[in-house]
Formats: structure tokens, sequence, C-alpha cells
């Protein structure tokens, strides 16, 4: 049976369904899982519901792939963690300079608390709180569907992820910056408040605000530059309208360019933060380009020889 195409057995189907109504329960009770812990599991529970009626082949390298992602999410989790414990003093002040040099002088978190931040939760509140759970969502959602479809888009899409992740956790080590709420804190930077969760309160979604305080308490504060936030949201626009229409691909780079607004107005990012997350996925993007064309070349050059 070839594991790429193979044909999807009634049992398959009925596991899939009951796996995705657990899942929503569970994101109903506990809210969305972001500890990498729980993610990966979630991705093997899916990935071992999609082996029912494959081959042993197939299911020991999805096992083998799922292995893949451990590393990748662990290498990650344990680079980004020590990004402040090399010896490198915390940066508190070029970002925002930089940041004020763009904007004539001016503090675009500030501005934007200043002019939207209300007493009571508007309705760009909840949309920017809604954008900024999308982080936790989008970007994994091919690491786990493409695999139990279509391995070879999901060779590609882990490529472009891994190294996404890879020069941002370097950056992360070798430059730890505080965000604009830490450096408020600090001192560095006028007042600004860190409002997340706050559209979520207004839904009555109390599950989702745990999400974003689990989300808190297992990030470093420090690996704030580049933003992955932004980048990610940048590479899952750019992935799924791969295959669309340039008028397709341009209005779904509204999608990144809302949540660069969310996290510089919910104090969580510089613009410069959002704009190098950008930077890293268009790197990581023409990188994994560049090898798969050298790829492809030695593949039909071993099929003229041969």
């Amino acid at each position: 049976m070839n594991g790429e195409a193979s044909a999807t057995t009634p049992l398959r189907q009925v596991g899939l369904v009951a796996y995705f109504a657990v899942f929503l329960v569970s994101i109903v009770k506990f809210g969305i899982p972001v500890d990498r812990i729980a993610v990966l599991l979630w991705m093997l529970g899916a990935f071992l519901v999609a082996s029912i009626g494959r081959s042993r082949i197939d299911i020991m390298h999805m096992v083998r792939d799922w292995l893949v992602l451990v590393a990748v999410y662990m290498a990650y989790d344990y680079s980004r963690g020590t990004a402040d414990q090399w010896g490198i003093g915390v940066n508190y002040t070029l970002l925002r300079d930089i940041d004020r040099f763009i904007f004539f002088g001016n503090d675009p978190g500030v501005w934007l608390q200043k002019h939207l931040l209300k007493s009571d939760p508007r309705w760009y509140d909840v949309g920017g709180a809604i954008v900024y759970m999308m982080h936790f969502v989008l970007p994994v959602v091919p690491l786990a569907a493409l695999r139990v479809r279509q391995r070879t888009e999901w060779i590609r899409y882990v490529r472009r992820f891994s190294l996404a992740l890879g020069i941002a956790v370097f950056v992360f080590i070798v430059f730890p910056a505080a965000p604009p709420w830490m450096s408020s804190e600090k001192g560095y930077f006028p007042p600004i408040q860190r409002i997340t969760g706050r559209g979520w309160w207004e839904l009555n979604l109390k599950t989702v605000s745990k999400t974003l305080d689990r989300g808190a308490a297992v990030l470093n504060a420090v690996a704030a530059m580049p933003s992955l936030h932004a980048g990610l949201s940048l590479l899952t626009a750019l992935w799924f309208t791969r295959n669309a229409s340039r008028r397709l691909r341009t209005m779904t780079m509204l999608y990144p360019l809302a949540m660069s607004t969310a996290l510089v107005y919910f104090g969580e990012h510089y613009v410069i933060d959002c704009i190098l997350g950008f930077a890293v996925v268009l790197i990581a993007w023409k990188i994994a380009d560049r090898w798969e064309t050298r790829q492809d070349m030695s593949s039909s050059l071993d099929q003229l020889t041969n």
C-alpha cells in the first residue's frame, strides 16, 4: 500500500472523526495545547489514528517522522530557553530606538494603546486576541495534516518551519532582547500594558486565557526578537496560498499584517521584531527553495545517466 496516497478505510475515517471530537472537547475544557509535550502527544495521536489500515512499514515511517518533530521542538525549546544564559546581557533599548527612528520619534505600541485602549474591551481587542491565538493553531496544522495526507509536501513544510525556528533561535541567543512590556517594567520604555488576553475575557472564554497563561509560563520572555508570532503568520500565509492566484496571495498578507498590529498593540513586540520575523521566514523559504531545486536537478541528472 502506498503510504502517501492510500485510500482512507472506513475504520480510519471513524477514528479520525472521533479523534477530532475528543480534541475539540479538550480545547473547550482545557484550552488550546501550547506546551510542546501536549502538542507532540496530540500529533502522535493523529499519526497513530491515521495509521489504521496501513502497512507496518508505513506505520514505522510515520512514527519516525513524529520523532523528527519531537527533535525539532525539543531542540527549539531548549535553545530558546537558554537565550539569556550565555552571559550576553539583555538589551532593553536598541529595538526601542530602531522603532523610534522608523516612526519619527514615536513609540508605536504606546501610540496604539493611547488611542485604542479603553476601560472596556472593544471589537478590535477581541479580533486581535483571535488573531494572536491563531499562532498556536495555523503553523501546527500542516505538521499533522500534511503528514497524514501527503508526506512529500510535509517534508517541504517541515524544512521551512525548522529553518525558521533555527535561524530565530540563533538570533535569540546572540541578541537576547526584552519586549516592550518588560522594558517598561524596568524603566526603559514608557508605560505600556500587556493586554493579550483581554479580548478573550470579554467573550467569557476563560479556557483561552488559560492557554495564554500557560504559554507565557513556558516561554523565555527575552527570546523576543525576531517575532516568531509574526514570522510564522507569514509562513502559514505563504504556505496555504502557495498555489493560489497572486490576488489571493496578496489578500492573505492581511493576516501577518493583522498579527503584527496586534502584537505591537498588546505590548508584546516592537515593530522591528515583526519585520525581522518576516525576514527570517523569507530567508528560510529561500534556502529551502534552493535546496529543493538542487535536489530536483540532481535527481533528473541521475535519471538521465541511468
